[in-house]
């Protein structure tokens, strides 16, 4: 079904600096203030080819794209970037500190090029709705630079537990280590061996790929494939990058993502009384609601935090699940049942007529929502728990999508280490 292939990954040399100066965050995750830090750490950090800087005479919003394509060639040519000698396989081991619940944890991913596949055909699987005008962002930049820049996540259905063994099993040797500033350990070795390769290939053949994080990416490389039409063989543009995780990983950490709407102006009393249509609520203060949702977290239940104005919030919960059922309009019971699903169909529709996303802003740092709605005086946030990847897979099976934002797997895969060119295929 899936089909993976070896690549040379495009890596920076030793002629480009400290690797900690050149590595960052994916783009989507990457705020102005980060972005110009870590612009500011080197001249070759790679946001200056993942999230290229418009100038004041640009002549185009566009030419930002056609100066991270030069870029990418300059750097090139100057050797601060090559492509590995051979094909190969890398696996990337990122040790880091689960923030739910404080425990070490390693996760493991396959980078290597997959295949592109239309949804329909059932290879590769999407769980989230996307947001158009990102897309048209990613597909400047593909066409620009012809490469992928930065991996996109995916998770194999694994239940014999063969991914993770094969993995194991290959002989990689290391090519390159960083920790970054969040204190993540992020370890890249390659694998260049045929016959562990094909033992990989023969695997994944009979095996599916569900997007855990990189839908318009994905999205944007199939529509970059679909302009060219129908080709005698295979060409670089019908694959993309990925790192490719076991839903077996141990390593596998789901967080949750909090809304925090703008504009709210409900007083703390009138939105008591709305919740209470559907909801069982009581009176906490804002900085005691992400403990309680995460302790009362449970099948039976759905938990959420309503972050107010004046430090004092309310805890609300569902406590049968099934009245959602009646209250939200399509899709599966599952879909109804999630707590995003919930929360933006129950507490934001129903209860306080938000309705559409232009006023929700999204933060998966419960602590973040409240200085944010404390420090505003016409916002409030909704602190939740997240899905689960068993949620996530069933939602896919179905061919359902959860809303925008609604899974963040952690940690985010760290951009800079592999990129791959479209010239190098």
């Amino acid at each position: 079904m899936a089909e993976i292939r070896a690549f040379q990954a495009l890596r920076y040399t030793q002629d480009a600096g400290r690797l900690g100066h050149l590595v960052a965050p994916p783009y989507d995750v990457i705020s102005p203030e980060m972005r110009a830090e870590l612009g500011a750490r080197s001249e070759h950090n790679v946001v200056w080819l993942t999230l290229p800087e418009s100038l004041s005479d640009d002549r185009s919003k566009f030419v930002k794209y056609a100066r991270a394509a030069s870029r990418l060639s300059e750097w090139r040519r100057d050797g601060v970037l090559a492509a590995d000698l051979e094909p190969g396989v890398y696996r990337l081991e990122q040790r880091f500190v689960n923030p739910l619940d404080g425990v070490e944890r390693v996760r493991t991913a396959l980078i290597t090029l997959l295949k592109l596949e239309p949804y329909e055909k059932g290879v590769v699987l999407p769980h989230e709705q996307t947001f158009p005008k990102h897309k048209e962002d990613r597909l400047r930049l593909l066409e620009a630079t012809r490469a992928h820049l930065e991996c996109i996540f995916g998770l194999v259905e694994d239940d014999d537990r063969r991914m993770v063994k094969l993995v194991e099993s290959a002989p990689f040797a290391s090519t390159s280590d960083v920790v970054t500033d969040d204190g993540i350990s992020h370890s890249l070795s390659r694998c260049t061996d045929e016959e562990a390769l094909r033992e990989i290939q023969r695997y994944m053949a009979r095996s599916r790929v569900w997007i855990a994080d990189g839908h318009h990416r994905y999205e944007t490389a199939l529509k970059f494939r679909e302009a060219l039409g129908d080709q005698p063989a295979l060409i670089p543009e019908d694959f993309i990058l990925i790192a490719l995780s076991s839903m077996k990983d141990p390593g596998l950490a789901l967080l949750p993502t909090h809304r925090i709407v703008t504009g709210f102006t409900t007083p703390l009393a009138e939105a008591k009384v709305r919740l209470e249509t559907y909801f069982n609520t009581r009176r906490m203060g804002n900085d005691e609601l992400a403990d309680a949702v995460k302790e009362f977290n449970s099948r039976k239940v759905r938990v959420f935090g309503i972050v107010l104005p004046g430090q004092t919030g309310l805890l609300a919960t569902l406590d049968d699940p099934g009245v959602a059922l009646k209250l939200v309009d399509g899709g599966s019971e599952l879909l109804k049942l999630l707590d995003v699903t919930i929360l933006h169909e129950v507490i934001l529709k129903r209860c306080f007529g938000i309705e559409g996303l232009d006023r929700v802003e999204y933060t998966r740092d419960a602590h973040e929502a409240v200085r944010r709605v404390e420090s505003s005086t016409d916002a409030m946030a909704v602190i939740t728990n997240p899905p689960t990847v068993e949620d996530m897979r069933r939602i896919a099976e179905a061919g359902e999508k959860m809303p925008q934002k609604s899974t963040y797997y952690y940690p985010k895969l760290l951009s800079g280490l592999a990129m791959w060119s479209l010239a190098d295929f």
